[in-house]
């Protein structure tokens, strides 16, 4: 059976998707759940068994192996739940005939599910009266999950080193492998070839004779390069990728993994173009190794799904990605966050992304990953953060160090937002002998770090009202730059009516094309990176810098063939398309020339 629909939910920091597979998944929307934060899936596990009477055996951190034992706990749970809920839509065809109906008329018009679903009611006065073929018919969201494959670090008991594989990621990964789900792991952020390694000890991410396989590896990837080589090492273990997710490389919430200048547009070209080879190379390497291991051998070539997100916003954007390029499905993430039914986001947060507009959201430097992340001006835990900083106090007590990373000034890694590191880096800073511009310059990048550990998994507490001694009250959020053209709280039923053109929540009538924006923001990226080297220049950086913007320019060429050639899409906004784009090209014309005078004061001043 294809999709339930054609859109789907991505994971959204660490709390705000958290249970949302619980609240939609009856209605055959998949949806993800981060893993990186054992202890608020241990916090929730708590809360709903509570509130569904099941009873409830704490893991703490005197269990061995806990971390994996919370996840796969967690997990065991949201699937009992999520099935039980839709077991009884399922089965209560009268006393849930609202909810039915409300599952066939949130599904895409063109669903042919949906047309002999109203051809039934017109036919039938009752539901109960065609009751087997709706039971046939409803099919579960997959309740999916998230691991950041570098968020990998070591771990210690009695200050002894735990060995590799209780690292965070893999214990992370193992607790997916021994949950009850049948679903798909979503691996972003980058290859981590020890984890893939891992991997091969799970049955269920091998497929059998039949091909079919109980949990399904998705790559989050920002190019067709990166896909090509992480699906080759995997399908050479007997591992085959289910999908490939393209998530726009700055268009996006969360973390901002830039490409250099390759945009959304002429990527999704190459993988339509190169899906059948890709299909083909890896399913031999996936014979070999699964021969090799004497495992079954799939008798067809396995299913690959294409499937993309960020900065789509209307419904004609969506069944142009669907059809130009052969999509599967399209993520839908920072709306969302303005869906109370959905995630999980406090109220004072969702009015400030109610109110946001352009300048409020942006690429910050606040992630102690060294990678940009996308914020909200005036969330409460930068307020916090810069509160401690005025007391003299910069830094956090850094309580789940899921982010430890630096080495610099100990043998063991902290992080950079920890007030270990901050004082530390600060008490450096003081030793020399700067000039008070350089001073605060440098000052200010130590303490803007933040703790997005303690601030993306808060809300879910807040909301709940369980216990956050440790964690507060304070909310970090990554919405992307698409929440400036959405300005109300919605409904779960008037979003899926938006994502399929049944409605419009977007008010304004300025919001650029999706790939429009994407290349507004390179340039911006483009034009932060020149003022970075402005002062002195290496060959290397000279390289790096030519080569985006020509990537930059195939990028609009591209785009000006293909809106000049499309027929019977973006007809009313074709036009302003066409202007943006040449004013784009004419704005990569002066950083080039930026670039070309930077490189020949470094020529001679070497």
């Amino acid at each position: 059976m294809t999709n339930t629909h054609s859109f789907h939910i991505p994971v959204m920091g660490l709390g705000f998707t958290i249970d949302t597979p619980l609240k939609v998944s009856q209605y055959g929307i998949d949806s993800v759940i981060s893993l990186v934060d054992d202890l608020l899936l241990e916090k929730l596990r708590k809360m709903y068994c509570s509130k569904y009477k099941i009873p409830y055996n704490e893991i703490t951190e005197k269990t061995e192996d806990y971390r994996a034992k919370r996840i796969t706990s967690y997990l065991n749970l949201i699937n009992i739940l999520a099935e039980k809920k839709f077991d009884e839509l399922k089965n209560a065809v009268i006393e849930k005939g609202n909810e039915i109906r409300d599952y066939f008329n949130m599904l895409p018009d063109s669903s042919e599910i949906k047309q002999e679903f109203k051809r039934l009611t017109e036919k039938y006065l009752h539901l109960h009266e065609f009751e087997s073929w709706i039971k046939e018919h409803l099919k579960m969201g997959s309740i999916d999950v998230n691991i950041m494959t570098k968020v990998d670090n070591d771990n210690y008991r009695n200050g002894k080193k735990l060995p590799v594989e209780f690292n965070d990621a893999h214990a992370a990964l193992r607790g997916y492998a021994n949950s009850d789900l049948k679903s798909s792991i979503i691996l972003s952020a980058g290859m981590n070839p020890r984890l893939y390694g891992y991997m091969e000890n799970f049955e269920d991410f091998y497929p059998d004779e039949n091909g079919e396989i109980r949990k399904k590896i998705v790559l989050k990837v920002s190019d067709y390069r990166s896909a090509f080589i992480q699906g080759k090492f995997l399908a050479k273990k007997g591992l085959w990728v289910s999908e490939y997710r393209i998530e726009s490389g700055l268009n996006c919430g969360g973390h901002a993994f830039a490409t250099d200048g390759y945009l959304m547009g002429p990527i999704l070209a190459e993988f339509r173009d190169n899906r059948d080879a890709l299909i083909q190379s890896n399913h031999e390497l996936l014979i070999q190794g699964l021969s090799k291991k004497d495992r079954p051998v799939p008798k067809e070539k396995l299913p690959l799904k294409i499937t993309a997100q960020g900065g789509v916003g209307t419904a004609e954007e969506h069944m142009f990605l669907l059809e130009h390029y052969k999509l599967d499905s399209i993520g839908w993430g920072t709306p969302f966050l303005l869906v109370p039914e959905v995630t999980n986001v406090d109220e004072h947060t969702r009015q400030l992304l109610v109110q946001a507009q352009e300048k409020d959201l942006y690429l910050s430097r606040i992630s102690p990953l060294g990678v940009p992340f996308n914020s909200l001006r005036g969330n409460t835990k930068d307020l916090e953060k810069m509160d401690f900083v005025r007391k003299g106090r910069p830094g956090s007590s850094c309580p789940k160090k899921f982010l430890v990373s630096n080495t610099e000034f100990t043998d063991k890694a902290i992080c950079t937002a920890s007030r270990q590191y901050q004082n530390l880096k600060i008490k450096e800073l003081n030793s020399m002998d700067l000039t008070p511009e350089e001073y605060k310059k440098r000052f200010d990048k130590i303490v803007e770090k933040s703790c997005l550990c303690i601030g993306l998994g808060t809300t879910p507490l807040i909301n709940n009202d369980i216990e956050r001694k440790v964690e507060g009250d304070t909310v970090s959020i990554c919405p992307g730059p698409n929440m400036a053209y959405y300005s109300e709280v919605i409904t779960l039923k008037k979003m899926v009516d938006h994502i399929y053109g049944r409605t419009n929540i977007i008010k304004r009538n300025d919001r650029p094309n999706l790939f429009v924006k994407e290349l507004k923001l390179y340039i911006n990226y483009l034009k932060d990176k020149i003022d970075e080297m402005k002062d002195s220049m290496t060959e290397r950086q000279e390289k790096y810098l030519f080569g985006f913007v020509k990537n930059l320019q195939d990028g609009i060429d591209y785009y000006n063939g293909l809106f000049n050639e499309l027929k019977g899409k973006f007809e009313d906004k074709k036009e302003e398309i066409l202007y943006e784009l040449d004013s784009c090209r004419k704005s990569l014309q002066q950083l080039t020339s930026q670039i070309e005078k930077l490189t020949m004061s470094s020529a001679v001043t070497q």
